[in-house]
């Protein structure tokens, strides 16, 4: 296939995606430049975790869960999450392109805060943090100071899904996890 229409067909695909998303999350943007990969972190913490997204973005915070925590979410493909201001909790995930996800941290920013507080411009400067550190502050946690995970609900029968488990791993090249597929959430 020539490479300029390989581009054009496969920005096509990313833009589809992108409507389907929108579709199915319209109070987030799911823009290409910038903020997509924050949309889709922000989407898995709702479906999966206690919190309530801010219907308008806010700079240090995304959402609430139900005990008053307010919680930022930060979602990355790469070996690190990037944030500047020391959020009250924070809700990390590695993104993987064929649609899983990992959560790399949760819990209180201030743990972060205090193994980087030696480095220049902790705070208030954009930096990056190691996800294989944020992954052993994490385990670090207790379970009252974490944003707790939704009870998970299986899906009726009748619910019409268009996949289940075990017809995934035939699949191939398919770019939707299972909890995308196979989950539905109680309060979504």
């Amino acid at each position: 296939m020539p490479k300029r229409r390989a581009l054009k067909e496969g920005l096509a695909l990313v833009f589809q995606g992108i409507e389907h998303l929108k579709a199915e999350f319209p109070s987030r943007k799911f823009t290409i430049d910038g903020r997509l990969v924050g949309d889709v972190g922000e989407v898995i913490a709702a479906l999966e975790y206690d919190i309530e997204l801010d219907k308008v973005s806010q700079p240090d915070h995304d959402g609430t869960t139900s005990d008053g925590k307010r919680v930022q979410v930060k979602a990355t493909f790469r070996d690190s999450l990037t944030f500047k201001s020391t959020p009250d909790y924070l809700l990390g995930f590695k993104l993987y392109p064929d649609g899983r996800y990992e959560e790399i941290f949760n819990g209180p920013g201030s743990m972060i805060f205090e193994k980087y507080k030696h480095r220049a411009g902790i705070g208030t400067t954009l930096l990056s943090f190691p996800n294989a550190t944020l992954r052993e502050l994490s385990s670090a946690v207790v379970n009252d100071q974490r944003v707790a995970k939704r009870p998970i609900e299986e899906p009726a029968a009748s619910e019409g899904l268009p996949f289940h488990q075990e017809d995934l791993s035939q699949q191939a090249g398919s770019s939707l996890s299972c909890q995308t597929l196979c989950i539905k959430r109680k309060t979504l």
